[in-house]
């Protein structure tokens, strides 16, 4: 699958996106001093913003470019929304002013309104209003001379609202086609506009998946252009790590995800990739953060080579046959959406939304009952974990941008690990006000060889949720049991051991802690053909693998509250 030239390196970005453009500029001289070769310039209102960005005035533009030599190879890359769509401009008009030559910046200005407006919900504007403005724009740019990709067609809406890599395929064939249509219709011939319209898509930490999305998209693409008749070129496609995968517990395991992205989405052909600092859930990254998302790049290029070899799955069978799974899928949808009358009246109808939000359900089911794994926030709790240090900024606030007259659902994104990680904020925020987290005790019955897996499996299921497990030693004696329990000041219990020694001590054991005052007793495991009998001693509910541990976490809380 043709991509980037043989052997050449993808661009090393990195995202510069603090509120403050002087402190923006000192980022971005840092970064390209070490080892970055092209800037992701995230301003407020950005769909990739998450809360903070970049001053999109004119001023503040001029301060975060000063003393970046923009003619001399650096990527530029502009993330904008309605709100922060002059931005754009400043950026052609500070080159100008500066007296450099538009044709020897490599500048992807990322105009995207339909990107915003699917995220949004809504648009001031019909999109008969809009082209004209899109095109205005991308006209009086090509005009100045400016070469690079002047509109974006950014698949991460679709990624960052849990939806499926067909779904965010086909989102961005139909928005890359759409925007092709207006350059035409504003009357720039088709060979001309093919170099203006990029593609821009998350890499996840789903090595298989990202990176036949990769190839797929190429693929695609090179069918839209023949179904234009015109000679295929190779499509240029800039790659984000996921926002979604991103947890704010156990940040560091950010690091692994995005290193799994990163050598997805290069040996996938991506032209360009920012790599999320590991610490972006959190706030503003700091020095250490945006090294490490800086370094994960060059160590994967200049020490994995990985750029070296051209599509290196070219002949894998199993990729391959995923590449062109995907492929199949996503154009079925893309003619839907076609058939439609194009992305903007398919979001009208809530067409994509509704499958969005289809698959959303079924990811966040898969999280909740642990099916996928999020390691440190749904799986491996850490609750002693020490805080992470991000930078402190104030989000630029920016006016709202016209009235909603035309609505539909929105596509916000989402990070899959939110819902445990609101119950360990309850949790750190119990800690602080009365210097104890909620406790379940483990009421280990046996020998350690009885009990051991299981109360390992219940330790980290509760402390997931942010609920500290008092582990303890076997018990063979009920009152014994029961003394612990009441000393240890929890108000739930879990019985931990094996099939055999449920079988004899279970209910007993339930009883006396029902006795003793545990508000709720789960028991370890599935209850199988005891499970009548374990409920009439006490047995409220059973954890296992597979079962909804969300659920039943948010259910725990509730008890204890």
């Amino acid at each position: 699958v043709a991509g980037r030239a043989a052997a050449a390196p993808w661009q090393v970005m990195q995202r510069i996106d603090h509120p403050d453009a002087k402190a923006g500029n000192a980022q971005a001289l840092h970064d390209l001093e070490n080892g970055a070769i092209g800037l992701t310039l995230v301003f407020a209102g950005a769909n990739g913003a998450h809360g903070y960005g970049l001053d999109p005035s004119a001023e503040a533009v001029e301060q975060v470019l000063n003393g970046i030599y923009l003619d001399a190879g650096i990527g530029i890359e502009l993330q904008i929304g309605p709100q922060s769509r002059m931005a754009a401009i400043h950026v052609a008009e500070y080159i100008k002013r500066k007296g450099i030559d538009p044709a020897a910046c490599d500048i992807r200005f990322g105009l995207d309104p339909l990107g915003a407006g699917a995220v949004w919900g809504s648009s001031p504007y019909s999109w008969n209003e809009i082209v004209p403005a899109v095109t205005s724009a991308i006209k009086g740019l090509a005009a100045m001379g400016f070469k690079s990709p002047f509109a974006a067609a950014d698949g991460r809406v679709i990624h960052d609202a849990g939806g499926s890599e067909v779904q965010e395929l086909a989102f961005v064939l139909a928005c890359g086609v759409a925007y092709l249509r207006a350059i035409e219709q504003a009357g720039i011939s088709l060979e001309d506009a093919q170099g203006m319209v990029y593609a821009r898509l998350a890499a996840d930490a789903d090595q298989f998946l990202t990176l036949a999305k990769f190839r797929a998209l190429r693929l695609l693409w090179a069918r839209v252009e023949q179904a234009c008749g015109l000679t295929p070129k190779p499509l240029f496609v800039a790659a984000d790590t996921a926002w979604r995968m991103l947890t704010q517990r156990d940040a560091y395991v950010n690091m692994l995800r995005a290193t799994m992205a990163t050598f997805s989405a290069g040996l996938g052909g991506a032209n360009a990739i920012t790599v999320l600092p590991h610490t972006l859930a959190l706030g503003l990254p700091d020095p250490f953060a945006r090294r490490v998302a800086r370094n994960t790049q060059l160590v994967l290029l200049e020490e994995s080579n990985l750029a070296k070899v051209s599509d290196p799955a070219a002949g894998a069978g199993g990729i391959e046959t995923l590449t062109k799974q995907l492929c199949e899928a996503a154009w079925s949808l893309f003619q839907e959406i076609e058939k439609a009358g194009g992305i903007f009246a398919a979001l009208e109808q809530n067409l994509l939304q509704k499958k969005v939000s289809a698959t959303r359900a079924a990811r966040e089911a898969n999280i909740a009952k642990r099916r996928d794994v999020l390691t440190g926030a749904s799986e491996f709790p850490n609750l002693h974990e020490a805080e992470i240090a991000v930078l402190d900024a104030t989000p630029i606030v920016l006016p709202p941008y016209g009235e909603a007259k035309y609505k539909f659902d929105p596509l916000p994104p989402m990070r899959l690990a939110e819902p445990f990680e609101a119950m360990r904020d309850k949790s750190d925020e119990k800690l602080k006000a009365s210097g104890a987290r909620p406790k379940i005790f483990l009421a280990n019955l046996g020998t350690p060889a009885d009990f051991t897996a299981r109360a390992t499996f219940a330790k980290s299921f509760f402390e997931t949720g942010g609920i500290e497990a008092l582990d303890t030693q076997g018990f063979a004696d009920t009152a014994a049991l029961a003394a612990a329990f009441k000393a240890s000041g929890a108000a739930i219990a879990c019985l931990c051991s094996s099939d055999k020694v449920y079988a004899e001590h279970a209910g007993p054991a339930a009883k006396a802690l029902q006795a003793a005052g545990a508000k709720h007793i789960y028991l370890a495991g599935r209850p199988g053909e005891q499970e009548a009998a374990l409920r009439n001693a006490g047995v409220g509910d059973f954890i296992f693998a597979g079962g909804d541990a969300l659920a039943t976490l948010q259910e725990a809380w509730r008890r204890m509250e």
